[in-house]
């Protein structure tokens, strides 16, 4: 399993940009955008590994995991 595994990466219309955009809490925030959704999210996954790299090959600890949370359960019980 990649590092980039434990992070939840997004990728959600924005309205104002009339596009997708691609972010990763924690990791980075909005760092990728365009029309096509897949598009957008494998190159988030490229950038987030990309960023994972970067602070390991720095010797910088990363931040806690986002994924594996249940955050998709506890934002379903909030919007109901």
């Amino acid at each position: 399993m990649k590092e980039s595994a434990r992070y939840l990466k997004l990728v959600e219309w924005s309205n104002e940009d009339q596009c997708f955009i691609g972010e990763c809490p924690g990791i980075i925030g909005p760092c990728c955008h365009g029309d096509d959704e897949v598009q957008v999210y494998n190159e988030l996954c490229q950038i987030v590994d990309e960023w994972i790299q970067t602070m390991q090959d720095e010797g910088k600890t990363l931040p806690p995991p986002t994924a594996g949370n249940n955050l998709a359960s506890r934002l379903l019980a909030i919007a109901a």
